[in-house]
């Protein structure tokens, strides 16, 4: 089934759901996919991110190659 008619399948069961727990789990939900993960996180979080982005910026960055060759031995594991 396409995604389309999923999304129609699941329109029609929900006029027909009664249960207000249910209700509220797809509220809930609905709510969730709305907030930006930015705003979930911690201003620590926030600060370590704005860190990061900054040494990027500055070229201060180790390629992935020789962090992968550093760290191989505990990849084997």
């Amino acid at each position: 089934m396409d995604i389309q008619a999923e999304k129609l399948d699941l329109i029609r069961w929900l006029t027909e759901v009664t249960e207000p727990s249910v209700i509220k789990s797809f509220i809930a939900l609905k709510e969730k996919e709305q907030n930006d993960w930015w705003d979930d996180i911690s201003e620590i979080e926030k600060e370590q991110i704005a860190e990061g982005l900054a040494q990027a910026d500055r070229g201060e960055v180790i390629p992935h190659k020789e962090v992968m060759a550093k760290y191989q031995k505990w990849l084997s594991k």
